[in-house]
């Protein structure tokens, strides 16, 4: 499947985050990254996130996929820190 770099609304899908936080999981199953920049990635991704999903104006068929992503990454965040 190839992913468009935007979707119709001129925003990044989901799937691009979502790809994103599986990668960082996938690098600390298999530590082939140090545990500080993994929070470090898996933070600026929620924030990043995290303000997206806030926008008002964000249509509503794009906010549940990232509230969707947002909740996976910060069950992997919990992961990092326990």
């Amino acid at each position: 499947m190839t992913q468009e770099p935007l979707d119709s609304d001129g925003l990044p899908g989901h799937d691009y985050f979502l790809d994103a936080v599986n990668h960082i999981d996938d690098a600390v199953e298999n530590n082939t990254i140090a545990a500080g920049a993994a929070k470090g990635l898996i933070y600026s991704v929620i924030e990043t996130l995290g303000t997206m999903v806030g926008d008002p104006d964000l249509p509503a068929h794009i906010r549940s996929g990232y509230e969707g992503t947002l909740e996976l990454a910060r069950e992997l965040q919990a992961k990092l820190k326990g």
